[in-house]
């Protein structure tokens, strides 16, 4: 999940949202037709959150082989587990198949795993803006970004990301000089 987050940028809920049914492996791809949303104390499953939040995800190489690798280890606990498993279709579950809560992935999984590590404490989302930064850093056009992430607009893209630009301000000054001489 979290090798997902950092190459798609997806959000919290679209990961665990997620069903087989909308991953093509062979297509390298994945679509988000689905969200784990938080109501009322209980766990459900919505829609996205706008129009442009249904989207084709493109994967890595290395996002795919970890999704091959998950779907591995989820048939394996389905058939060691056979009735018990609650299949729901889901990428992303508990360990019986049903879905996660969102508060015990953050406090289970996810801050554990910082700490074992020596990162600092982050928020989930956190893997989101560091997918979007990493692919403004390399030049990735801010249109591209804003439809991997499923902003609504680019305008939200370029007013939360646009200080990654890299050498934005030289890059401004060095066009106008081209133009002018």
């Amino acid at each position: 999940m979290y090798v997902l987050a950092i190459h798609t940028g997806m959000r919290q809920g679209e990961l665990l949202g997620l069903k087989w049914e909308n991953v093509d492996l062979a297509a390298n791809a994945i679509r988000v037709r689905h969200t784990l949303l938080r109501t009322k104390g209980r766990v459900i499953l919505g829609e996205p959150k706008t129009k442009k939040s249904r989207r084709t995800v493109h994967l890595t190489g290395a996002a795919s082989r970890a999704l091959e690798e998950h779907l591995e280890r989820q048939l394996k606990v389905m058939e060691r587990l056979g009735d018990l498993y609650r299949d729901q279709g889901l990428v992303f579950t508990t360990e019986v198949g049903t879905p996660i809560n969102p508060s015990n992935l953050r406090k289970r999984s996810f801050a554990p795993l910082l700490q074992k590590a020596g990162l600092p404490r982050l928020r989930f989302h956190d893997l989101r803006h560091t997918c979007a930064t990493l692919l403004l850093s390399k030049n990735v056009h801010p249109k591209y970004v804003q439809e991997l992430l499923g902003h609504a607009t680019v305008s939200i893209t370029l007013d939360t990301y646009s200080h990654v630009l890299p050498g934005m301000g030289n890059q401004v000054a060095e066009a106008m000089e081209d133009v002018l001489t």
